[in-house]
């Protein structure tokens, strides 16, 4: 394996970071997150979590409901983002794509309900960045987990990956090899 092999990401890293570029386009104000289904390690479709199609942006008008700065605030107000996993499901539905037997990238821990559509969908794995249900989901998500309709795994990025990614962002990429080595880029 040569020097520029090695710094290669793997493809579980490779599409945790196309599901955290998709979670920057988030409009939530609570929790930007961002997912990517791929299928024989290609992406059918991306989604990210923000208000429905046509409905004012939560990061435009500066809160989620009048008088509520962000949905995470409230106990009784329901979350008006449709979540990230729910629009990469919607969008490959829009176009067509099947999902079955897909996996599915996540920046963030699916709540069961998503859980529940990605099961539906017929998404057979979940690989997720960070954490997020607790206490009863969780009994909820195992019993998904024991019944083998779906496999959950965390996931997290190296810090060698990130780094190289970084400088993949912030410089050109389209140059001549030679070039980004004296840049010390590669």
């Amino acid at each position: 394996m040569t020097f520029l092999e090695e710094q290669r990401p793997t493809w579980d890293e490779y599409f945790i970071m196309i599901a955290k570029l998709a979670a920057t386009r988030s409009t939530c104000l609570a929790f930007p997150v961002g997912a990517v289904i791929v299928k024989d390690k290609q992406v059918l479709a991306t989604g990210y979590n923000g208000s429905p199609s046509g409905s004012a942006h939560c990061t435009a008008q500066g809160f989620c409901y009048p008088g509520l700065d962000s949905c995470d605030t409230s106990s009784s107000l329901p979350s008006r983002a449709v979540h990230a996993e729910a629009n990469a499901i919607a969008q490959a539905a829009k176009h067509g794509i099947s999902t079955h037997g897909a996996s599915i990238y996540v920046t963030l821990e699916p709540c069961v309900s998503c859980l529940k559509l990605i099961i539906s969908a017929g998404i057979k794995e979940v690989f997720y960045e960070t954490a997020f249900n607790k206490g009863e989901k969780v009994l909820v998500r195992d019993a998904f987990v024991q019944d083998n309709l779906v496999s959950l795994t965390q996931i997290k990025l190296s810090q060698e990956t990130a780094k190289r990614a970084s400088l993949f962002l912030l410089n050109p990429t389209s140059v001549a090899r030679e070039k980004l080595e004296d840049n010390q880029i590669l």
